[in-house]
């Protein structure tokens, strides 16, 4: 068989992912000339990289701040990410946050580190432990803004460890709803979170409405001596006010995956070097679940887990698919099948839905459609991309 389609790497992606495409039909490499597809990581994805070729973009991790999203909405392109994949990952470090914050653990590591090995080092221990004791969880409130997968782990983890839980989420899904431990407590607003709280984690995309989410204003309102622990996107906060509401004692400390110069040596800020899911399994599974989602995109038309398109699967009855990325506009579908039926071809079985502006169609047929009624079909106002998509026989990797 020879090649069908070619997929860039702009990062290097786990082993376990890229045997997704262990296939004949594919060809993986870095930065492939005219690929179908783009798969990455952290890569800031610029324009000038995406060639009219793309069909689809792989985000292997759960963020896409890296990739210019509405430009490619305006392509008809779909963006995947891997919502969940580093889940456990991401939790398991926002615990131990919880926990080097409470027991003040980094200060204490680092004032030993600096005591000289003298013949009083073990008393100079001794006579400086005292500045560096903490608390205990147990009784303590998290609140945690956000209850997607993250959050919920992180949610559920803080109960079992005897912590009360407040939680704000005004966009939660009914299924992460479900996932929720019922003792979670219902938060009417951002400031109820910040105000009731002992630790807040953070666990929000970074978009236009939750830029600097946690301001000035807000942190005037929290609970004197909280701590907030930012693993979701260093711009949700404003750093300036983290760095006052440091010098005023009303945070105790800010506990963040995204280190800065302005928060370089400042007292109370712990900051880590990214490393939510910087660990073998979370690279794995975001590898995996991306890899997929893109091969069932390229193959049948699938589109699951994107960031700017509807969820859309239709179980094939026929080798003859096309499929549409339009305009979420009326009359779109009508146009599209009054075209194809112009042309003499039956439609076997449809499939259309929309999200906000945008809207994607499947068709299987029941005889192939020609090139110039494809073409007759993108020339259509509002069609965003078209794509016939001949069956490929499935390996297992």
């Amino acid at each position: 068989m020879s090649e069908k389609y070619r997929i860039a790497c702009y990062n290097a992606i786990s082993a376990r992912g890229l045997e997704r495409f262990a296939h004949p039909a594919y060809a993986v490499g870095k930065a492939l000339a005219d690929p179908d597809a783009i798969l990455l990581r952290s890569h800031a994805l610029q324009l000038s990289e995406i060639p009219p070729s793309v069909k689809a973009i792989g985000r292997a991790g759960a963020g896409v701040n890296n990739i210019p999203v509405d430009e490619m909405s305006r392509r008809g392109i779909p963006v995947f990410n891997a919502p969940g994949a580093n889940a456990n990952a991401v939790k398991e470090l926002v615990i131990a946050a919880m926990l080097l914050a409470a027991r003040n653990i980094v200060p204490a590591a680092a004032y030993v580190q600096a005591l000289p090995a003298s013949g009083d080092f073990e008393k100079r221990v001794e006579e400086g432990k005292k500045q560096f004791a903490g608390y205990e969880l147990p009784g303590r409130t998290l609140g945690v803004i956000g209850l997607g997968a993250i959050g919920g782990l992180v949610a559920d983890s803080a109960i079992r460890l005897g912590m009360k839980v407040l939680g704000y989420d005004p966009e939660i899904t009914v299924d992460n709803a479900w996932r929720l431990p019922a003792s979670v407590r219902r938060a009417a607003s951002i400031e109820e979170v910040l105000k009731g709280s002992d630790f807040v984690s953070l666990h929000v995309p970074l978009n236009a409405r939750t830029r600097h989410l946690v301001d000035r204003a807000r942190l005037a309102g929290a609970r004197r001596g909280m701590v907030l622990l930012n693993f979701s996107r260093d711009a949700v906060v404003d750093e300036e006010a983290i760095v006052a509401a440091l010098a005023e004692k009303r945070l105790h400390g800010y506990v963040c995956d995204f280190p800065s110069a302005r928060l370089q040596g400042v007292p109370g800020v712990v900051a880590l070097p990214h490393l939510g899911a910087s660990t073998e399994e979370a690279e794995e599974n975001c590898a995996v679940m991306v890899a997929e989602e893109l091969r069932d995109f390229l193959e049948e038309g699938t589109v699951r887990n994107a960031v700017n398109f509807p969820s859309v699967e239709m179980a094939r009855e026929s080798p003859h698919r096309i499929a549409i990325a339009n305009a979420n506009v009326p009359n779109m579908v009508g146009q599209i099948s009054t075209t194809m039926a112009q042309a003499s071809l039956n439609i076997h079985n449809m499939v259309n839905k929309s999200r906000g502006e945008m809207a994607y169609t499947l068709v299987d047929l029941d005889s192939a459609a020609a090139p110039e009624v494809v073409a007759r079909i993108a020339r259509i106002p509002g069609v965003l991309s078209i794509r016939s998509i001949a069956p490929l026989e499935r390996e297992a990797p």
